[in-house]
C-alpha cells in the first residue's frame, strides 16, 4: 500500500474554501530518541591522535548510545471538530507523536503549529502519587487554566465523574490503576481545551465508565474542540473517530475516513499472520510503503 503524498513546505494555517480552520499542523516532524546503554558505543579509531581515548577504553567501559527514530517525515493537517485516530502496531509511533502534539516531546526536525492549547489525557498521564485525590484535583485544574474558584465549582462533578467516592481524600498511591485513571480522565476534560490528545485511555474501566467518557468527548467535540486519539480497539476508532492515521515504523502510511483506514490496517495484519503461519514474509506490495 502507496503511503499518502506529503506536502512540500509548511501546509497553509488559513481557513480552507469550505470553511474548516486548522487546528495542528504537522509538518515533515521527525523524532529521534537517543537510548543511553543500549548495546556498544562505537569502536575509537586506534591511531596516535586518540590514543589517550583507546587506553582509557582498556579500563572504563563505553556507554553504548542507540538512536532510535520514532517519527519519520510525519505531515498532515487536522481541523478544528474533527476527531482523529492513531492506529497501528506497538512501537509504530503513534503515542510519540500524540505527546509531540501534546508539546511533550520537542520535534528533532520539522514544524507542529497549534491553533489553541493542546491537552494530554491518557493512563500514564502523571498526577502527585503521594498527594490525595483531591489536591490532585485542584493542581491539575489550575494546570489546565481554570481558577482556584472554577476548580472549586467543579470539584463535585470531577469527584462523580470519576466513580472515585470517598476515596478522594486518600493519597493517589493507595488507588488501583483504574481508580487512578479515571480520575486522570475527570480531571483532564474539566476544562474543554482546544485540542484533547488521548492516549489509551479509553481502555480503562467498566462498561459503563467508558460510555460516559465517549460521551464527554463526543461533547468535547460538539465545542469545536479537536481530538486525537490513540486506541489498540479498532471498533472504538471507528466509532469515535471520522478520521484516522496509520503508522508503521514512525511513517504515517494511510490518512483517511476512520473505517476505510481501520479495515485496510486489519487486513495487512491479517496477511501477516497468515505468512508467519507459512513461514514466510508479508507478500510484496502487500504491506506499508
Amino acid at each position: 500500500m502507496d503511503a499518502p503524498e506529503r506536502p512540500e513546505g509548511h501546509p497553509s494555517a488559513g481557513p480552507t474554501a469550505d470553511g474548516r480552520r486548522p487546528a495542528a499542523i504537522v509538518s515533515h516532524v521527525d523524532i529521534i530518541y537517543r537510548v543511553y546503554g543500549a548495546g556498544r558505543a562505537h569502536e575509537v579509531e586506534e591511531d596516535e591522535s586518540n590514543l589517550f581515548a583507546r587506553l582509557f577504553s582498556r579500563t572504563t567501559p563505553q556507554v553504548g548510545v542507540r538512536e532510535v527514530h520514532a517519527v519519520k517525515d510525519a505531515s498532515f493537517v487536522a481541523y478544528q471538530g474533527e476527531s482523529v485516530g492513531l492506529i497501528g502496531r506497538n512501537g509504530s509511533g503513534k503515542s510519540t507523536l500524540l505527546r509531540a502534539i501534546a508539546g511533550l516531546i520537542p520535534p528533532d526536525r520539522g514544524q507542529i503549529y497549534l491553533d489553541g492549547r493542546a491537552a494530554l489525557l491518557g493512563v500514564n498521564a502523571v498526577l502527585m502519587r503521594k498527594l490525595s485525590g483531591a489536591r490532585n484535583v485542584m493542581i491539575g485544574g489550575q494546570a489546565l487554566g481554570l481558577s482556584k474558584q472554577e476548580v472549586r465549582e467543579r470539584f463535585a462533578d470531577i469527584v462523580e465523574f470519576s466513580g472515585i467516592g470517598s476515596f478522594i481524600d486518600l493519597p493517589m498511591e493507595s488507588y488501583s490503576s483504574g481508580m487512578a485513571a479515571r480520575l486522570r480522565f475527570a480531571i483532564s476534560t474539566a476544562a474543554v481545551p482546544d485540542i484533547l490528545v488521548v492516549d489509551e485511555a479509553l481502555g480503562t474501566g467498566d462498561a459503563d465508565f467508558r460510555k460516559r467518557a465517549q460521551d464527554r468527548i463526543t461533547q468535547i467535540r460538539r465545542d469545536a474542540g479537536t481530538v486525537f486519539m490513540v486506541s489498540h480497539n479498532n471498533n472504538t476508532i471507528k466509532s469515535m473517530c471520522d478520521r484516522a492515521l496509520w503508522m508503521e515504523h514512525g511513517h504515517l502510511i494511510m490518512d483517511g475516513p476512520s473505517g476505510e483506514v481501520v479495515d485496510a490496517y486489519a487486513e495487512w495484519v491479517a496477511r501477516r499472520r497468515r505468512a508467519n503461519r507459512r513461514g514466510g514474509p508479508t507478500p510484496p506490495g502487500q504491506g506499508p510503503a
